[in-house]
């Protein structure tokens, strides 16, 4: 049986939820406290008396965006069994980007990434965690697809997975900062046509 969450928790996940589209969108240093009261209608008080502080809330809202990623794509891919078609849900996601609601704003790995460099090492920390947890995804789907027989046994999963999440993240970012879909489209093609060359 699912327990209820206590109200306490059930405010914590609510200043999560508000805030999280405001940290994507604007980054860490651009969130302002004003920017979270307006998100969440609280005040500081009230969400401090929830968070310990901004970087409580901020690597929260981390969590929670890259886990809303994580899980609209798992949904996609575990919906087919075929190794080749779970890899095309990259392409097939990532070209339509842009009219994923909770993306408007660009992927949220990224934004972190390349914010959270040096100037905020837990929220460096959390988007290498998170990097590596795709990383390795891809990697095992790969691995699954030469097992079952329907990838080339000469693929390097390894090597795959940096090249997929390489030519991802920086369509998003040429698309984001153009506004245009264009570099979108002719990576996802490029990224179909790389996958399907996989196929054993």
């Amino acid at each position: 049986m699912k327990q209820e969450l206590s109200k306490a928790e059930r405010t914590k996940q609510f200043i999560i939820e508000r805030t999280a589209p405001v940290f994507n969108e604007k980054g860490y240093a651009g969130t302002s406290m004003a920017d979270l009261e307006n998100a969440t209608g609280l005040t500081k008080g009230s969400i401090y008396g929830n968070f310990e502080n901004k970087d409580d809330v901020a690597l929260a809202a981390f969590d929670y965006n890259f886990n809303r990623v994580t899980n609209y794509l798992r949904e996609k891919i575990l919906a087919t069994d075929n190794a080749i078609e779970r890899l095309l849900v990259y392409p097939k996601v990532y070209r339509d980007f842009f009219k994923i609601p909770f993306l408007k704003a660009g992927c949220p790995l990224l934004n972190t990434s390349t914010e959270a460099d040096d100037t905020h090492p837990q929220l460096k920390e959390k988007a290498a965690t998170a990097l590596d947890f795709w990383r390795t995804s891809v990697e095992k789907q790969v691995k699954r697809g030469i097992e079952r027989g329907e990838i080339r046994k000469t693929t390097n999963p390894a090597e795959f997975a940096v090249l997929l999440m390489s030519l991802i993240e920086g369509a998003i970012m040429q698309a984001k900062v153009t506004g245009r879909t264009r570099e979108l489209r002719i990576t996802m093609d490029y990224l179909e046509k790389l996958i399907m060359e996989m196929k054993a």
